[in-house]
């Protein structure tokens, strides 16, 4: 399994267009830190920004949408 369980929800929650400041107050976490799961998932996959981290999450079965 490539996600946390945070970093998945988190991605989870940005395919169904939340956005950083829903995401964080759903989860009960700063933005900052909702913004520093994404940077380490694009950093784990070696990818530019948040769509292509999703489009290579949905490509290796890690999301859904």
């Amino acid at each position: 399994m490539l996600l946390t369980k945070r970093e998945r929800e988190i991605f989870d929650l940005l395919v169904k267009d939340h956005t950083t400041k829903q995401i964080a107050s759903k989860l009960s976490i700063s933005e900052k830190t909702v913004r520093n799961h994404i940077s380490n998932v694009i950093g784990k996959l070696g990818v530019e920004s948040r769509i292509q981290a999703v489009l290579e999450l949905i490509r290796l079965k890690e999301i859904e949408l």
